[in-house]
């Protein structure tokens, strides 16, 4: 069986299973869902000391992640073309994700603060492109340093839970002229109640002179500030994400929906829905819609 049957097979039988499996595996105890607190160990019950390795951000695989407009010339803006010719790439692809994180400091802040240092990778991977052999088309690594300090008061009718900042970096590891990179301070604010989790983030990009920037615009395109809204019962989980630029002119942006279903304990079944700019960094200034879906690892 070639490589890209096997993945085929794999999702075929993944989401049909995971289809079947909704109606099966419904009790509380099979699924792991976190509240703020637990996630990022807020309350004095839930911490649980320095280096020791978390989850972070989403942990999926994609098998069939589909586009409706591949970036088959990718170009900054201002500059011209990366390649004479169109790239002969595949709509379809598979994109995963991995994150983790690290406490590295516990209660350095009047008692309460914490740093951790996160990473993430994701990655686009023409695997079902034969002739161009099965290339990653693009993979983002997003090294950061957060300082978190939890909250307790009522805000909107929200339980206010956490805030901080964080100095992030985020490239594709590629060379001229298909390089990118920036980097940010990213604030953060997160509430929740019952069932909802609220994060608000705004950030600041950290300039970077004209002839060393490889994304110029990038904050007009992908956006200066999102916020995510994730809804979660009986194992199901609803998660919007939404990016904007913040521009009375010519305003940008993008929305991400993913929703995830119970299979087995805490493998999720997971469709994911982008529309808008910046589904990755070589797609900085490039729009598009993509439908994927896979399975998620690891609670949202």
């Amino acid at each position: 069986m070639s490589f890209s049957k096997c993945f085929s097979f794999f999702f075929l039988v993944t989401f049909s299973y995971g289809l079947h499996a909704q109606g099966l595996f419904r009790k509380k105890d099979s699924i792991v869902t976190k509240s703020l607190s637990e996630t990022w160990e807020l309350d004095e019950k839930d911490r649980n000391g320095t280096f020791r390795l978390n989850s972070y951000k989403p942990f999926y695989v994609l098998p069939a992640q589909w586009t409706n407009r591949i970036n088959e010339m990718p170009q900054s803006v201002g500059a011209e073309p990366a390649f004479e010719e169109p790239l002969n790439l595949h709509s379809t692809e598979v994109k995963f994700q991995i994150s983790f994180k690290t406490k590295l400091i516990q209660s350095f802040l009047f008692g309460k603060g914490d740093i951790w240092m996160g990473y993430t990778q994701t990655a686009n991977w023409q695997v079902y492109n034969k002739q161009l052999s099965r290339p990653f088309r693009e993979l983002n690594y997003e090294p950061e340093l957060i300082i978190n300090y939890p909250l307790d008061f009522k805000f909107l009718g929200f339980q206010a839970k956490m805030a901080g900042f964080a100095f992030n970096h985020q490239s594709n590891g590629r060379p001229d002229p298909i390089s990118r990179s920036w980097n940010r301070v990213v604030f953060h604010f997160a509430m929740e109640k019952n069932n909802f989790q609220v994060y608000l983030k705004p950030w600041i990009r950290v300039d970077s002179s004209p002839e060393d920037d490889d994304n110029p615009e990038i904050d007009d395109y992908i956006g200066r500030a999102e916020a995510t809204v994730i809804y979660r019962k009986n194992g199901h989980s609803l998660n919007l994400r939404m990016r904007n630029s913040l521009s009375f002119n010519e305003n940008h942006g993008s929305v991400q929906f993913n929703y995830m279903y119970p299979i087995r304990n805490n493998l999720r079944g997971l469709i994911q829905v982008f529309s808008g700019y910046g589904e990755n960094l070589i797609d900085y200034n490039h729009y598009q819609t993509t439908v994927g879906l896979g399975i998620s690892f690891v609670e949202w």
